[in-house]
């Protein structure tokens, strides 16, 4: 593939703000190839893309676990307490 220049040039920062978008295929195909053009040849890109990717895999393996009774109504009694501080 030639190198991109120009407009067809995406950045590590576009990279994060799109991801999500792009993992659950909501992008435009060309916006998306131009993602993976980018996340095959940047390091950086790719842990990031790693890291989000377990991330999302540990927050639903999370919702499988159920929370004690009594620490939920702690968990919410802190919250709404922190809530009426601000």
């Amino acid at each position: 593939m030639e190198a991109m220049s120009g407009h067809d040039e995406i950045e590590c920062r576009q990279i994060a703000e799109l991801l999500a978008d792009y993992l659950d295929g909501s992008l435009p195909q060309p916006t998306s190839e131009l993602i993976e053009w980018h996340i095959e040849s940047c390091a950086p890109c790719v842990a990031f893309v790693n890291t989000y990717r377990g991330t999302i895999d540990a927050a639903r393996k999370l919702r499988e676990v159920e929370i004690p009774s009594e620490l939920r109504q702690r968990l919410l009694t802190v919250l709404r307490a922190q809530r009426r501080s601000e």
